[in-house]
């Protein structure tokens, strides 16, 4: 079986001693190294390949910003998770465009913790924070919205990070047809923007795995509500 290697920017280690602990408790993960900084974390991506890199937001916001842009160019297949205290809605937002495929509290258990690298490993986008909690009225209020097969299409691919044009081209549609059936979506949904529809749109293509209080991978937004 090939194992997840998961690398770690940590600068405590005690945390890290904590993670590697954690991995050894399932066959599934290695981990790869850690570093307890940005400064030498690229060499190491060059060298162990990762598969999930965690990144602690010790460092500040625009140097992990910047580094996750970095990370995409240096090694694409590696899937960045920001580990983090806490995040702001607005820079939550602005890591999943830089490349981020999760953010993750450090104060999740480690069954979360788990589940997430998992999550990231194979594709899917997780959201740790309070983006997870906040209610969507008018979701509730409309449990099933009736889409069209295109518009779940594009649903869809709003919920793997697309943008209009990556949309358009994949459908062989118009970059402005993909705007129209966004405007219909948003209509018969109730969603405000694109970021609540990336969000919430794997609930209204029923792909989540439970509504129990089982954690959801939830996926980022490229671009403006509409671009």
């Amino acid at each position: 079986m090939t194992r997840i290697k998961v690398f770690a920017c940590e600068p405590q280690p005690i945390v890290v001693e904590g993670l590697a602990r954690a991995l050894e408790q399932n066959t599934d993960f290695e981990l790869a190294g850690s570093t307890t900084g940005l400064n030498d974390a690229l060499d190491a991506v060059r060298e162990h390949h990762p598969d999930v890199l965690l990144v602690d937001q010790t460092p500040g916001l625009k140097a992990v910003f910047q580094f996750l842009a970095d990370v995409k160019s240096t090694w694409p297949h590696c899937q960045p998770v920001v580990w983090v205290s806490d995040l702001a809605e607005i820079d939550c937002f602005r890591a999943l465009q830089l490349g981020a495929r999760g953010i993750l509290k450090k104060t999740a258990p480690i069954s979360v913790l788990i589940e997430c690298l998992r999550a990231v490993n194979k594709g899917d986008v997780w959201i740790e924070s309070s983006l997870a909690e906040h209610p969507m009225s008018s979701l509730d209020r409309r449990n099933s919205p009736r889409l069209t097969p295109r518009e779940r299409e594009i649903v869809h691919h709003i919920c793997v990070g697309l943008k209009n044009k990556e949309i358009g081209d994949a459908l062989s549609i118009t970059p402005g047809t993909v705007k129209v059936h966004l405007m219909h979506i948003f209509e018969k949904t109730g969603v405000k923007d694109r970021f609540e529809l990336a969000v919430h749109g794997r609930r209204m293509l029923g792909l989540d795995r439970a509504s129990d209080g089982t954690r959801i991978e939830r996926a980022p937004v490229t671009e403006g509500s509409l671009a």
